[in-house]
């Protein structure tokens, strides 16, 4: 009797074990989700980066053989190379016109000026002036610009801010920690105030692979962000920034699996992606990527590649033919979704397909 007990039980324990391979088998083979895909394109296509000359847009898409969905480009709030400073407004035009072409505009908008020397010390525009209501009157005029507008945009606000190469970085221009949330709030309180709800509010600190920093103390929450985000690059030994070669796994892994423990249920952006080539083969870390993006990074429903001659450091696309073909092959896969997006209407901007 005591037999026969054993053998079910052992009977019972590899029928559970067979549906576990199988479901992990189903799991494994289960369709990626879509996302949406860009570029921030510099000026070497057309002599001018876009949305200020889409024919770059263009260029570029007959290089990848595919229309982006996203187009991302940045403004500060003003150009101080002059006294007084004059301040940016809202590109409405711009905005159009990335819009008319089918894509999402994704603009990086940062509480800096242009004009001062070195770029990241402006004492005018650190984060606690921002808080202190120093330029309400000025995001109180660009968020009703917006809302004028109409359309739905990203809005990735005082991005990488856990560096040191911004103004608004925590780690320079007398900027502390604790000092970013406040500005990102009081930012977010006043576009709501006007009833700007087109903006889709995206959250992006650069990839923190040894910990370094506290993503988590640096995020808004959930009641103010509306997409995480994640900046990285393979710097890989360039004259800029000497860094070894990581591949794109090394890059990111780590701070997205962190992310993902205060932010689970937010869709994901990666706002800035390259690899240079020094010293390591960018065709292939550039094929794996678009590979195991929709794969293995699940939260990740957007991914914009940095696609601008930035110091030397290779990033564009166009470096070799090898390397626009493994870019164009990886695009190519349904996950990424062409640029069919003019008519889009959701506030925020949900993911493709999601319904």
């Amino acid at each position: 009797m005591r037999k026969g007990v054993h053998r079910r039980a052992a009977r019972l324990a590899l029928a559970l074990a067979c549906v576990a391979i199988a479901s992990g088998a189903m799991a494994s083979q289960a369709p990626a989700k879509r996302l949406y895909w860009g570029a921030w394109i510099g000026s070497q296509l057309t002599g001018t980066e876009p949305p200020y000359d889409m024919r770059a847009v263009s260029r570029f898409e007959h290089i990848v053989g595919k229309k982006v969905s996203l187009l991302e480009w940045s403004i500060p709030f003003a150009d101080c190379s002059h006294s007084p400073c004059s301040y940016f407004g809202f590109p409405q035009t711009e905005m159009s016109k990335v819009r008319h072409h089918g894509a999402i505009p994704f603009l990086s908008w940062g509480s800096s000026g242009l004009g001062f020397n070195p770029p990241a010390i402006q004492p005018p525009f650190q984060l606690r002036d921002v808080t202190r209501g120093h330029f309400d009157g000025y995001i109180r005029g660009f968020a009703r610009a917006a809302k004028r507008w109409g359309h739905p945009f990203f809005l990735r606000f005082n991005w990488e801010t856990n560096g040191d190469w911004f103004p608004w970085g925590i780690h320079t221009n007398g900027n502390r920690p604790r000092q970013f949330v406040p500005a990102w709030r009081h930012v977010r309180r006043i576009f709501r105030r006007v009833g700007a709800r087109n903006a889709t509010w995206v959250w992006c600190p650069y990839v923190d692979p040894q910990h370094k920093d506290s993503l988590r103390a640096l995020y808004p929450g959930g009641r103010y962000v509306d997409w995480t985000c994640l900046d990285g690059y393979n710097w890989a030994h360039s004259a800029a920034n000497p860094h070894p070669w990581q591949s794109f796994g090394q890059l990111f892994r780590s701070s997205y699996r962190r992310v993902l423990k205060f932010a689970p249920h937010k869709p994901m952006v990666l706002g800035e992606v390259a690899s240079s080539d020094f010293g390591g083969n960018k065709a292939r870390w550039i094929r794996r990527m678009l590979r195991q993006v929709p794969r293995r990074y699940h939260r990740v429903r957007g991914l914009v590649y940095f696609d601008v001659n930035d110091r030397g450091t290779h990033w564009p696309l166009e470096t070799s033919r090898r390397v626009i073909r493994a870019f164009r092959h990886g695009i190519a896969r349904h996950a990424y979704a062409p640029g069919r997006f003019r008519h889009i209407r959701a506030r925020p901007i949900r993911p493709p397909g999601h319904r």
